[in-house]
């Protein structure tokens, strides 16, 4: 049975509005956090860790553990460093993917390790993550500790199982699926989940907003592989075409690889294979992604994944918590970097 692709239905433009109404002052004391656990007797590591703190980031998974921890009726502040810390490891995967990438660019600005070059920055992430490790320990919560722990390990499966699958353009849709729940998803859906943990609530609500978290992390990948098809490079922070130069096949190109002629498929093949990739090339290939709805049909899956993920948040009552999240949610499918 073919997998129900939902309409892309026309919504209002999006609004953080909903969102800094309800943490906007909780956000500012996360960058507060995050700028003090970067404290160190090594002047580069605070250096490159303001450096990235400033660059323009969403706070996205932190906005998500904090609102979850609200939603649920938590009243205590360890939600804020657990947020903190959550920015923490995301700062280290950046660190450390732009290296592998040989990234140029991050967030509209030079990539850290064009600066400081690619060994300063793998140890600063590994700074960052053992930090953030210890803070955790710190903190004394044994469920959180194993819920990050967990979600790390799987970042790190993920990012090399989709490093094994370079230039793989067989790799099947189920497979890089498996790729992106590891190296992006987990994580967010562990910063939902913590939030349920820190408020204590029943088992089936820490469930529904792991899986909250999961489908909004799932959907977040695929915008982001969508985007790198799609964006002008202003606008995404960084080149295009990346992930095809990088040799990723990502889900525009796997449907396109379904549904193209051979003749079709070895040419898309000699240009993946290609070094360097022209832009000539690049737009090639990107034409037969649009000829066989490879764009179109990822930006479905996408709105299906949230939507599935905006239902597990029926469990709880109405709120202004919800809406924020169900904000988040929406931003994800309207954003452009």
């Amino acid at each position: 049975m073919m997998e129900y692709i939902p309409p892309i239905i026309e919504k209002a433009p999006f609004s953080m509005q909903a969102v800094f109404d309800t943490i906007g002052d909780e956000i500012g004391k996360v960058d507060q956090e995050f700028r003090k656990n970067l404290g160190s007797g090594v002047p580069i590591i605070t250096d490159i860790g303001e450096y990235l703190r400033r660059s323009g980031g969403k706070r996205f998974r932190a906005k998500l553990l904090l609102l979850s921890s609200r939603l649920c009726g938590y009243e205590g502040d360890l939600h804020v460093q657990m947020a903190s810390l959550i920015e923490f490891i995301h700062t280290a995967t950046l660190l450390h993917d732009d290296v592998v990438d040989r990234a140029e660019l991050r967030r509209g600005i030079k990539s850290a390790n064009t600066i400081w070059g690619d060994q300063a920055c793998v140890l600063v992430g590994d700074f960052l993550f053992t930090k953030s490790f210890s803070l955790l320990v710190n903190a004394g919560n044994w469920k959180i500790l194993q819920v990050v722990s967990e979600a790390t390990t799987l970042m790190a499966e993920g990012e090399l199982a989709e490093l094994i699958q370079t230039n793989e353009v067989n790799l099947r849709e189920e497979d890089y699926l498996s790729i992106i729940r590891r190296k992006t998803a987990y994580l967010i859906s562990a910063a939902t989940q913590i939030g349920a943990i820190l408020a204590g609530v029943p088992n089936v609500k820490e469930k529904a907003l792991a899986e909250f978290g999961m489908g909004l992390g799932i959907a977040f990948q695929l915008i982001d592989d969508l985007l790198d098809y799609t964006s002008r490079e202003e606008e995404f922070g960084k080149k295009i075409g990346i992930d095809l130069q990088e040799g990723k096949i990502t889900l525009p190109l796997i449907l396109a690889l379904t549904r193209c002629t051979e003749a079709e498929r070895r040419s898309i093949r000699e240009k993946v294979e290609s070094r360097p990739l022209t832009r000539e090339a690049f737009f090639d290939v990107v034409k037969i992604i649009e000829r066989y709805r490879g764009i179109e049909d990822t930006r479905r899956r996408a709105q299906g994944y949230v939507d599935r993920a905006k239902q597990c948040l029926t469990l709880f009552p109405s709120s202004k918590e919800r809406e924020a999240l169900d904000a988040m949610a929406d931003y994800i499918l309207e954003r452009k970097l």
